[in-house]
């Protein structure tokens, strides 16, 4: 909708916010963690070995999953280190800096503040060159906001591509903008310092019946045995996973608030 209305973004070879990439640590670690909770899954639902092969393949859900809540962090993090990149840009153009200079010298406040490898230097390295080769801020902001997936920071491009064609005043938006991302971000801890002992209880609650099932098995031998190895009993197990799966997913919604 709102990218009909605004000029073709300056396309490069930069990172979409909403992907995530493994590196190689991850890539081992995360294998490990799904072949773990595979085989988990296996010996406590199926206690079969054919099992245990037949649900490898949802590792590639698992890994999905793992890279979308990777995502949703780097997001949060590029989010606030936009927020204090802002007020950097604003203090620039309160000492007389033009737009492009502003965001130029935030770069070096940014690399002692979160270091050169952070995300924030990363894409305020990408504008200096952008500008270098003669690309307008407001299309390297707009291309940045395309690919942050963030709203404040796409909010930001739009109002700063106004602001830039009718001649708003760039310190104020800069400083409203930042006061504005900051007072998300309180409301935001402040939300996950009330849902911390709710989140620790899902969490408790997701391991319980495992918990459980292991204790019965291990107190009262062959109590669990008329569930495994025969056609109902397959049938009975995989409807319990169906309804345990089926909690999960729903107390992470319940624990998931937005702002």
């Amino acid at each position: 909708m709102w990218k009909n209305s605004k000029p073709r973004a300056y396309v490069r070879k930069a990172a979409d916010y909403e992907e995530y990439v493994f590196n190689g640590k991850e890539r081992c670690l995360y294998l490990a963690e799904g072949t773990l909770l595979i085989g988990t899954v296996a010996y406590f639902f199926y206690r079969s070995v054919w099992a245990f092969l037949l649900l490898m393949p949802s590792i590639f859900f698992f890994l999905q999953h793992k890279k979308k809540e990777l995502a949703e962090k780097r997001r949060k993090e590029l989010c606030m280190q936009f927020k204090d990149a802002l007020l950097s840009v604003s203090a620039n153009q309160k000492a007389g800096a033009s737009a492009e200079n502003s965001f130029r010298g935030a770069y070096h406040d940014m690399a002692m503040l979160y270091g050169e490898e952070s995300s924030i230097c990363r894409e305020l390295y990408a504008i200096d060159k952008g500008l270098k080769s003669n690309i307008v801020l407001e299309r390297l902001l707009y291309d940045f906001g395309c690919r942050s997936h963030v709203q404040d920071i796409i909010q930001f491009a739009e109002v700063f591509l106004t602001a830039k064609r009718n001649g708003g005043n760039m310190t104020e938006i800069l400083a409203e903008t930042a006061g504005t991302i900051e007072q998300k971000s309180a409301v935001d801890n402040e939300i996950d310092v009330l849902l911390g002992a709710r989140k620790l209880e899902q969490k408790i609650m997701n391991v319980v019946p495992f918990f459980i099932i292991f204790y019965i098995s291990l107190t009262s031998r062959g109590f669990f045995d008329v569930l495994y190895h025969n056609p109902a009993g397959v049938l009975i197990m995989t409807a319990c996973l169906a309804v345990y799966l089926a909690a999960y997913k729903i107390s992470g919604k319940i624990v998931a608030i937005e702002v």
